[in-house]
């Protein structure tokens, strides 16, 4: 039917279109959408809409119009979506070491053995990073402390976190400090200074016992136990804090694997039975290690959606049953879909996070445009690597001609597929996977595997949208919002008094 269509040049106002199931989903500039049937598209499309119906009412209601069109509303509600524009970096990820105890056959930071103490950051680099991060003209800013495993260097860890939190008494900017970690170096003393010190701390948990322990290997064979202990130790001190848990809990990611995908029932109920409200439905990356493993852990990406979908729908009847859990992928889509809001996930977004949303540290004090551009670096590719700590300024690093370019590439409006498509508004590309994936930063669209993940996860949103009842549309309302955590911005107090 769509290609018998006889389209009206002055009815619509700008709109882009995507069949669903059996609807037609339309959606605007501003990121407005309507699931429309067949017929009610073939009259928009054919500007056979009276003013009286139900159809123009509707249309109008959502600025789908060109004769009503309010572009007031329009550039507010972009302006709301953009919103992360306005100022530079606001995550800087510190690798403090590559120095890790667990081999992971997924492995994206090319982690060292544990001998490798030249792979550990110094104060000195440390502090010159710090100096960098706190130059930002973000008024907030979250250090990210990863590895290999940054417990390993828990002293450096515990110099950035002082250092920076001294640092900031004079600039004011609303400081966060977060770690990923697989716990097993975790110690009752480590533990506390990180609640003391408002820590928030993320983990891995790749489901199951035995799919866990073969995925991320302790010589101990012990992973999945060591994990576990903490994450439950940790939410045990949120609580005893008086903090809500259902906003304060140890975060836990996971990695989807050629052997994750028949077992999505089994990882739900894992995370469930952990406590954990929230799982990311992560696909594997082509870097590190991933990349010599794929033949092991790789499959298509077809396989991977129909494991989401499984996965979400058996999440959606929990929650139905009252088992709060969301999955994170749906939450950001959600939150852009339902809301117009952006929760600035950076490599969901327009343009994308890299060099403007996030700077990534290396131990040697080497600056990039993201984690993925230090990832690809490890792997012998220095196209996103910016400077370095003691050589370049802040201005210098953000204003380097990659930043420039990767803006320009991850900008929707400019991907020659992306400018098209329905989902133009709620998504995002990574041009650092691009490169790896397709030799460009601005990828092919149409055979790219982050764009089929995307659109895939769209679809079946939009499909459970096209068909909600009230309690799903409730739970869905619930998946979006965004809660400030209030208690892991740091005070104007020394490191050691927080409480």
């Amino acid at each position: 039917m769509l290609a018998q269509l006889k389209p009206s040049t002055s009815f619509q106002a700008f709109f882009r279109y995507r069949q669903v199931a059996d609807k037609i989903l339309i959606t605007n500039f501003e990121g407005n959408f309507l699931l429309l049937t067949q017929e009610e598209f073939k009259r928009y499309a054919e500007g056979d809409v009276e003013e009286e119906s139900e159809l123009y009412k509707r249309l109008d209601a959502k600025n789908f119009v060109r004769k009503t069109y309010r572009v007031a509303d329009a550039v507010a509600r972009m302006q709301a979506r953009k919103h992360f524009l306005h100022a530079g970096p606001n995550l800087h990820v510190m690798v403090v070491t590559l120095r890790c105890n667990e081999t992971c056959i997924y492995c994206h930071a090319s982690r060292a053995n544990m001998d490798a103490v030249h792979t550990d950051m110094t104060p000195e680099i440390a502090e010159k990073s710090v100096d960098i991060a706190l130059s930002t003209t973000n008024p907030f800013v979250t250090i990210e402390f990863q590895g290999g495993e940054p417990l390993v260097n828990f002293e450096v860890v515990k110099h950035i976190i002082e250092y920076a939190r001294e640092k900031n008494k004079s600039l004011g900017k609303n400081l966060e400090f977060t770690m990923v970690s697989n716990l097993s170096l975790m110690t009752e003393e480590k533990l506390q200074y990180l609640l003391e010190n408002r820590v928030q701390i993320c983990t891995s948990i790749d489901g199951p016992e035995k799919l866990h322990n073969a995925q991320r290997k302790l010589a101990t064979m012990d992973a999945f136990q060591k994990a576990v202990f903490w994450i439950k130790r940790i939410n045990q001190a949120y609580e005893e804090m008086g903090l809500d848990t259902t906003l304060y809990h140890c975060e836990a990611l996971m990695t989807t694997t050629k052997a994750t995908l028949p077992l999505w029932k089994e990882i739900v109920d894992t995370y469930v039975n952990l406590g954990c409200k929230a799982l990311f439905l992560r696909p594997v990356d082509p870097f590190g290690f991933a990349d010599r493993t794929r033949l092991k852990i790789e499959y298509p990406r077809s396989a991977y959606l129909e494991f989401y979908r499984n996965a979400v729908n058996y999440m959606i009847e929990l929650n139905r049953q009252g088992v709060e859990v969301l999955e994170r992928f749906a939450g950001i889509f959600l939150t852009k879909i339902l809301q117009g809001q952006d929760p600035n996930f950076l490599d969901l977004r327009s343009p994308a996070g890299a060099g403007v949303g996030q700077l990534a540290y290396s131990f040697d004090g080497k600056v990039f445009t993201c984690d993925e551009g230090r990832m690809l670096y490890a792997m012998g590719e220095d196209t996103f690597h910016l400077g370095h700590v003691d050589t370049h300024t802040y201005r210098e690093l953000v204003g380097h001609e990659t930043v420039r370019a990767m803006v320009l590439a991850s900008n929707l409006d400019s991907q020659p597929d992306c400018v098209n498509c329905a989902y133009n508004p709620y998504c995002g590309t990574i041009s650092a996977t691009n490169h790896k994936a397709q030799g460009s930063i601005f990828g092919r669209m149409r055979e790219n595997n982050v764009c089929a993940v995307h659109k895939g996860i769209q679809d079946f949103l939009f499909e459970k949208i096209a068909t909600a009842d009230q309690e799903l549309l409730d739970i869905f309302e619930k998946w979006t919002t965004i809660r400030a955590r209030e208690h892991f911005v740091q005070d104007s107090e020394p490191a050691n008094a927080a409480s």
